[in-house]
């Protein structure tokens, strides 16, 4: 039992203050609350910070804390409704005590493969990861030059490499998953471990940033490597060996050629643009199925306007601001901003020659001049059997259109398999790469770009008005309508015209669209059992957003963890 006069946690919430405060006036404020004086409160954390914006003339941060307090004071209020006992809760995987004869294989480097090999690093089963990609800074000097030049490396871009896709995004760290156990906080800890700043650890909306995420997967590498792990870089998982559905061996190649690694354990962390190998996975037997996702563009608008709008006049003193938009279409249909990126840029995250993608990035500080996010509808898999025909119909004309405009383009995809000849899990795969091939021709290869008015009227557009783009790589003006589906345009237009009402300025003429916004998550599930298993293949176990399992840099590294303290049983 605790002596009256051991030092006495103490937890405080909805503690409300002005944009400018210090830190000595929060402390003030805590102390006050509690009816103490300052020099009684021996420590004071934050565990969280959000701002409460809903009345520009009153915004202010809104804490939760804990402060540590002498036990010998009387404190004001009661126990349970003005203040509450807290006691920390660090949570740490769980190790269980399995024996491993082979050393676990992680497939795939992004935020599941890495916290899965970290955890498994840590308890000393000294994985070997296979990622197909090249090491960060290696891979960052590809995705340099294909900005610059748009000569693409298939295995070292956006999508691929240590890191994954969320090293060039804007590092979000955000979930809309339930954290009961504290996972979540552990992957947040991590982070901060290999450098990521303390504030994520109490931010309402945390987030690191391209130019600070790319050093901490670094060191979480080095890290795997010093605990006896081994990270195989530019190599490519190409099969494995199952006898009696039981994963015996992982087949490779890599710069040294072909290899087979023995293995009773494999976590298949593949991410969700590694189209090639999620068909030879449906082609060996593992259960998959059709999933929705949501696909549209990107608007950027300037920085300052969303800040102002926002946040009225605090603007100037607050962190660049960031906003949440939802409408349903008059037909039911779902349209919705996601990914926000305050600050940022929107990149060309394409990954195979002749198809492009997009995506949003920002650097930790958020002050490029604009701010963008993607305007996505949800595409199911009855839109993909409903629509599949009519886009290669589009591509063939557009295609043809292409050569004889720009002879240049050195890549233009053929019409693809026709709608028959897709297995159904399949199929919303290849709906997505027929969308950005329609992209990549509509853009000539660039970025497909026009202006929302132009939009609006379904004229292309020739340049940009006062809101000039802000992108890594290079853009194209263009119609956009020329690359789209039907019902995702019309959605897409009513959305903004909706978003418009909400944010008024929002749908102004020189907003400026890009397309395509495709790879939000993965359009395949590869089932597992409750063991966290591929289903009918013991041994294998599909991890985070390219199995269908998360979506985003928090819930994949969650699912890793989750998957490595599964392997890590003693079942």
């Amino acid at each position: 039992m605790r002596s009256e006069r051991e030092p006495v946690c103490i937890r405080l919430q909805q503690l409300h203050m002005p944009v400018t405060h210090t830190r000595e006036e929060l402390n003030r404020c805590v102390a006050a609350k509690l009816g103490i004086p300052e020099d009684a409160m021996l420590s004071l954390s934050i565990l969280k910070q959000s701002l409460d914006a809903r009345k520009k003339r009153e915004i202010a941060y809104v804490y939760d804390v804990a402060v540590t307090v002498d036990g010998k004071c009387r404190l004001r209020g009661r126990a349970g409704s003005d203040w509450s006992y807290y006691e920390p809760n660090l949570y740490e995987p769980k190790t269980g005590g399995r024996t491993l004869a082979k050393r676990p294989v992680i497939i795939g480097a992004g935020p599941a493969g890495l916290f899965a090999a970290y955890v498994l690093a840590k308890a000393g089963y000294r994985p070997v990861v296979i990622e197909r990609g090249k090491a960060v800074t290696e891979r960052v000097a590809d995705v340099e030059k294909f900005f610059e030049t748009g000569v693409l490396d298939p295995n070292s871009n956006v999508q691929f490499g240590v890191g994954g896709a969320g090293t060039f995004s804007d590092g979000k760290l955000n979930t809309l998953i339930k954290d009961r156990d504290g996972r979540g906080n552990y992957v947040l800890r991590t982070f901060v471990e290999f450098g990521a700043p303390e504030e994520i650890l109490y931010r309402n909306k945390p987030h690191i940033g391209t130019d600070r995420l790319r050093a901490v997967v670094s060191g979480m590498q080095e890290e795997i490597e010093k605990l006896g792990g081994t990270v195989m870089t530019n190599t490519t998982v190409t099969g494995f060996a199952i006898e009696e559905g039981r994963l015996t061996a992982v087949h490779c190649a890599g710069e040294a050629g072909s290899m087979t690694i023995d293995a009773e354990v494999a976590v298949l962390a593949i991410g969700h643009s590694a189209r090639d190998t999620v068909k030879w996975l449906f082609e060996s037997g593992f259960a998959m199925e059709p999933k929705a996702f949501a696909m549209g563009v990107r608007v950027q608008h300037k920085r300052e306007w969303v800040n102002r709008t926002q946040y009225g006049d605090a603007a100037e003193l607050l962190p660049s601001a960031d906003y949440k938009l939802t409408h349903t279409c008059r037909d039911g249909r779902g349209v919705y901003s996601f990914c926000m990126c305050p600050g940022g840029f929107v990149v060309n995250a394409s990954s195979e020659p002749g198809r492009l993608a997009i995506n949003g990035m920002s650097n930790f500080d958020r002050m490029a001049d604009n701010s963008n996010s993607a305007i996505v509808v949800t595409v199911t898999p009855e839109d993909f059997k409903a629509d599949y025909e009519n886009l290669r119909t589009r591509g063939t004309k557009l295609r043809e259109q292409a050569h004889t405009e720009s002879p240049e383009l050195s890549v233009i995809h053929t019409d693809g398999p026709e709608l028959s000849k897709i297995p159904e899990p399949l199929l919303g795969m290849e709906y997505q790469r027929r969308l950005e091939e329609l992209a990549y021709i509509a853009g000539r290869g660039a970025i497909p770009t026009q202006r929302y008015g132009d939009y609006r009227e379904r004229r292309a557009s020739t340049g940009c008005g006062l809101i000039e783009p802000v992108n890594k790589g290079a853009v194209h003006y263009t119609e956009l309508h020329e690359c789209l589906p039907e019902y995702m345009a019309e959605a897409i237009g009513e959305g903004m015209e909706a978003f418009d009402r909400s944010m008024p300025g929002y749908g102004c003429d020189d907003a400026l669209l890009q397309a395509i916004e495709s790879r939000t998550s993965s359009p395949v599930r590869i089932n597992r059992d409750e063991k966290l298993q591929a289903v009918g293949i013991a041994g294998v176990y599909p991890c985070g957003e390219g199995a269908g399992y998360a979506g985003g840099i928090m819930s994949a590294a969650i699912d890793g963890i989750r998957v490595a303290e599964e392997i890590m049983k003693n079942n």
